[in-house]
């Protein structure tokens, strides 16, 4: 999944097998490209605002996939340097290239782990030492909650990483939406779930909703200015701004 969505993205770091993979995928969910990159371009402002409005200096990126693409270290580099950033993928081929990528930088590591079992995560997060867990840390849970089946627990696993997080902490979460009337099928394709809004909101649990609360990507991108960097004529424009997937950032504390 992590080579299909770099594909989609417009990235290299993929195989014609992945690349067959994605046109698959994009024959049974159409706006498959339009929400990966409508997720990327909320991940990107918020790590932003995250480092220069609130002085988040760590970031753990659950469900990262490659850090291509201008990823969370690179942004969040731009406004400070001292960032440290830990990227967790369940993949082995993926934390493999990951670790290749990065072996240079001391201040960003990959760990293999799995959200579906947070205790583990949580525990090979600080077993690294990378992140101090007495600080605020932003937990970023961007187009990945909707791969963990509901009887895999995706509330109790994100309310388990909260726990562990400093006063102070960032929860950040996309999720495509369920309309609740049938409109949008639960199963979009690869093994993944849509929810409701109510659904989504209970992700929340343990922090306090920030301004604008549970909106969709697109609102986001408005309100924000992330799309700023699609101009009006551009074809996928409005597909970006109407792709069904909900945004929030909660606050610990």
């Amino acid at each position: 999944m992590a080579r299909v969505h770099d594909w989609l993205l417009g990235g290299k770091d993929n195989y014609p097998a992945d690349r067959a993979a994605g046109e698959r995928l994009l024959a049974r969910c159409p706006g498959a490209r339009a929400a990966a990159k409508a997720d990327r371009l909320f991940l990107r402002w918020a790590v932003r605002h995250l480092a220069d409005a609130h002085g988040i200096r760590q970031f753990l990126d659950v469900g990262s996939g490659l850090p291509t693409q201008g990823h969370v270290h690179e942004v969040a580099r731009q406004v400070a340097p001292e960032t440290r950033t830990v990227y967790v993928d369940n993949d082995p081929e993926v934390v493999a290239r990951a670790e290749a990528m990065l072996a240079v930088d001391p201040r960003t590591i990959v760990v293999r782990a799995d959200v579906r079992e947070p205790v583990r995560l949580i525990d090979e997060v600080m077993a690294s030492g990378h992140l101090n867990f007495t600080r605020p840390i932003a937990l970023l849970l961007v187009a990945v909650l909707h791969l963990v089946r509901d009887e895999e627990g995706p509330a109790e696993a994100v309310a388990t990483l909260v726990a562990e997080l400093a006063p102070g902490s960032m929860l950040v979460i996309s999720h495509p939406l369920r309309d609740g009337r049938g409109g949008t099928a639960r199963e979009t394709g690869a093994g993944a779930v849509a929810r409701t809004e109510p659904e989504i909101a209970a992700l929340f649990a343990g922090t306090r909703l920030v301004e604008p609360g549970l909106r969709p990507v697109g609102e986001w991108l408005l309100g924000t200015g992330a799309i700023a960097g699609v101009g009006a004529d551009d074809p996928d424009r409005p597909a970006l701004l109407s792709v069904p997937v909900l945004c929030g950032i909660g606050r610990k504390g």
